[in-house]
């Protein structure tokens, strides 16, 4: 079985995810090619990712604008009604989206290329990541003929934007949707007819059991937070920083360690100045996965003061290290943090989240040793990545077997029965 996976850039720190749950799916069997519309290189730092960009076809770095255009005038030359139909449904989203007609001609050019590049490597059925532009590239390739899609959910843009990313045209033509939770799904099934509620399914953002064999002990010295994230509004950095000076204002002893960055950073310094905090709050930019180990081993537990979110990643590597989480009751977090595994404050909430500092601050370390080993179990029993691309699989290997009603170009413009391609 052959899968095209279409992301918007890949590979990025923050969407280590996707790598796992790829090669868990090469793993059981399925044959997996990556193209990702652009990357920031300069960003990469674990090994791992950059072992992917070399499996990665990154489409803007292989044809440039001139090959997008080259691509449109092939399709008009060679499949002028799926041109016309593609350009239809762009034609659609324009008046539907807030992408605007430039940019969704550029999608529209991205699907010639890929619909030519599936064809070449009788690949029948893509599955993008996030709902965005990712999903508005396969939704045009769909419209073009031959090539079925699905599309996985993480939000919270998706949430936030549903009709801007045409979520419900994106629903009523895949051939399943995933939700990476199920208030992820829930959110989903708003967007599409009951009748369509049973091709959207749930499936989890993975860990590999193997990377946590061993849980490190934890410091033995006052309490010591970290929390990873991008530096940006929806993650709510400047709450946690708030919250601890108040805690520490209060007599408090905690500590904090702040990894990633991004456009919040330069407010996240000032704020931390402001408070006085220079000694109690460490900045480490993004690290390689070994780094963060490192770090959540020398920590009691992590902290998301999210405003909004999918279903964090981060969380459950910090979980199976053994490590208990604080965050908020936002999207699909009370799913994974419960009063045995955690702590949640409402989000946005200083004082709130000042308190529960406090109350973790004057637990008896074994009591957070106990958290952190249920939270351990909690999360390889629903996390392994195995078990969820192997969920993932069925659902592609459904699709597979019922077939793709139109068929797919080669490069002579050949039609190739389905049952070739997908084979």
């Amino acid at each position: 079985m052959k899968v095209g996976y279409v992301v918007n850039s890949y590979p990025m720190p923050s969407h280590s995810f996707i790598r796992r749950e790829i090669r868990a799916l090469e793993r059981q069997g399925v044959e997996v090619h990556r193209f990702s519309m652009r990357t920031d290189r300069d960003r990469l730092v674990e090994p791992a990712d950059l072992e992917e960009l070399e499996r990665t076809e990154i489409v803007l770095e292989a044809t440039g604008a001139l090959g997008l255009a080259k691509a449109i005038l092939k399709t008009a030359q060679h499949d002028p009604a799926g041109l016309v139909r593609a350009a239809r449904m762009t034609m659609h989203l324009c008046r539907r989206t807030d992408a605007g007609i430039i940019r969704n001609l550029v999608y529209l050019a991205e699907a010639c290329y890929l619909h030519r590049r599936f064809g070449d490597l009788f690949i029948a059925h893509a599955h993008a990541h996030f709902g965005s532009n990712p999903t508005t590239v396969a939704l045009l390739m769909h419209a073009l003929g031959g090539v079925s899609y699905s599309f996985t959910v993480h939000g919270p843009e998706e949430f936030d934007r549903p009709m801007a990313l045409a979520i419900d045209k994106k629903l009523e033509h895949c051939a399943f949707a995933v939700g990476v939770s199920s208030f992820g799904r829930s959110q989903l099934c708003r967007w599409a007819r009951p009748e369509s509620w049973d091709k959207i399914k749930v499936v989890h953002c993975g860990i590999e059991p193997s990377r946590f064999d061993m849980t490190p002990p934890m410091p033995d010295a006052p309490l010591r937070l970290i929390s990873i994230g991008r530096f940006v509004e929806q993650k709510g950095q400047l709450v946690l920083i708030d919250a601890l000076a108040r805690h520490r204002a209060a007599g408090g002893e905690a500590t904090l360690t702040l990894v990633g960055d991004g456009p919040m950073q330069g407010m996240i310094e000032d704020r931390i100045a402001e408070h006085g905090l220079e000694a109690a709050v460490r900045l480490t930019g993004w690290v390689a996965e070994a780094e963060v180990e490192k770090l959540l081993a020398d920590s009691h537990l992590l902290a998301m003061p999210s405003f909004a979110e999918g279903l964090p990643m981060v969380m459950m590597e910090a979980m199976a290290m053994g490590r208990p989480v604080l965050g908020t009751y936002v999207a699909g977090i009370p799913e994974l943090v419960t009063e045995d595994t955690g702590w949640l404050v409402p989000a946005g909430d200083v004082p709130a989240m000042a308190q529960m500092l406090d109350r973790i601050a004057a637990l008896p370390l074994i009591d957070l040793r106990r958290m952190g080993d249920v939270a351990r179990g909690c999360v390889f029993e629903r996390h392994d990545v195995n078990n969820e691309a192997g969920r993932l699989r069925s659902h592609l290997q459904a699709v597979s077997l019922a077939g793709v009603p139109d068929v797919i170009l080669d490069r002579t413009a050949r039609p190739r029965s389905v049952a070739d391609k997908i084979r």
